[in-house]
């Protein structure tokens, strides 16, 4: 073989290589755009993930929120109904209290008018009030207070009492001992926020231990009290949770 055969052969050679070289290098080239691309494609689906979790985070903080200052807003709403309810019922409960002192002729409108019906349905009142703690306290002697206004009805009833309960109770009529300190006089203009008391009795045991408050202040408050669901329900309906 001549120098031109063999200079024939190994430019041959060199182009076989050079395309073989070639060809691995397109195909590296072609992995590695698909690598690239693949790679590319999942750091910008775990980019949109991390977005749409951001996303849904952010979401849910705002539902939260929202419910929050829903539920905020429904409490101050339930809130002030249930303040205009109390308002409502504590003033039909203050007018209760205005009628007490016509019961007892102390009323503003009836201070220079007292009845004479009107002052002997009080003394039949004193009187029940009086038999009343009586038969509660069932003590052989008591001591009593009541109004500085009503010591004059009070004794024009306290024997008839002191009998009705003797008999009602088959007992020797009581001992009852009027105080000297008398209850608080009828609220006034005078004196709004001091002690105060429509009208009635207070009855205790001679040591003090036993007590039966019967005002009608007292009264006033049983009754509200025992009354108030029925009051409420008249008033307002069925109020549901």
């Amino acid at each position: 073989m001549n120098d031109a055969d063999v200079s024939k052969q190994i430019q041959q050679m060199v182009r076989f290589i050079r395309q073989e070289a070639e060809e691995k290098s397109n195909e590296i080239s072609v992995s590695a755009e698909e690598e690239f691309n693949i790679e590319k494609l999942q750091l910008v689906e775990a980019e949109k993930k991390k977005i749409r979790q951001e996303y849904e985070r952010k979401e849910k903080q705002v539902d939260i929120r929202k419910k929050i200052e829903y539920s905020m807003q429904l409490n101050a709403s339930r809130i002030k109904v249930l303040q205009a309810q109390d308002d409502l019922v504590n003033t039909m409960k203050e007018a209760a209290a205005k009628e007490l002192l016509k019961v007892s002729h102390h009323h503003p409108d009836l201070v220079d008018l007292i009845l004479p019906h009107h002052e002997d349905s009080y003394k039949k009142l004193l009187h029940g009030l009086i038999v009343q703690s009586l038969l509660r306290l069932k003590e052989p002697c008591v001591l009593m207070r009541c109004r500085k206004h009503d010591v004059h009805q009070v004794e024009h009833v306290l024997h008839a009492a002191k009998e009705e309960y003797a008999e009602k109770a088959n007992v020797h009529a009581p001992e009852i001992i009027i105080d000297d300190i008398h209850l608080p006089p009828a609220p006034s203009h005078h004196n709004m926020h001091g002690p105060s008391c429509s009208g009635g009795v207070v009855l205790a045991s001679r040591d003090g231990k036993i007590v039966c408050e019967n005002t009608l202040d007292a009264r006033l408050e049983v009754v509200f009290r025992k009354k108030l669901p029925e009051i409420r329900k008249c008033l307002f309906g069925q109020v549901t949770a």
